[in-house]
């Protein structure tokens, strides 16, 4: 397997970031940090860094300001929403659930959903590419 990096840019400085390897391991309070320090945070709804992707699976730390959304989209694999900070309103044609810290949410590919952040919330998406 090929490892894989993120090369630095000024927006970013900090230097290159594993993105696949044989072993990747992501400090998440400390880029979730990063993205609140941004210049993307302070002038935008949201601010959001790829912690890691392969082939098969993607990890994306996202930060929203208090009423950002995420309009309904679907995605093409299960995916996963742990929030780290903050409360989300993640819904589906379903249902509507709130999450908050500590929460984590499982939904199978192709259902439509959307995110709204009830305050300033981080949480991290996982992504199982082509999954069923």
């Amino acid at each position: 397997m090929e490892s894989k990096f993120n090369a630095a840019t000024p927006k970013r400085p900090a230097g290159d970031r594993p993105l696949n390897a044989p072993l990747v391991v992501v400090d998440l309070l400390a880029a979730a940090a990063q993205l609140h320090h941004e210049s993307t945070w302070a002038s935008s709804d949201r601010n959001a860094l790829t912690v890691f992707k392969t082939d098969t699976l993607r990890g994306v730390l996202t930060a929203l300001h208090a009423g950002a959304a995420m309009t309904t989209h679907t995605a093409p694999g299960v995916i996963s929403v742990q929030v780290l900070t903050g409360r989300l309103a993640f819904g589906t044609a379903e249902q509507t659930t709130e999450l908050r810290a500590g929460q984590l949410l499982a939904l199978q590919a192709g259902i439509p959903h959307s995110v709204t952040a009830l305050e300033d919330t981080t949480f991290l998406l996982i992504l199982a590419a082509g999954s069923s």
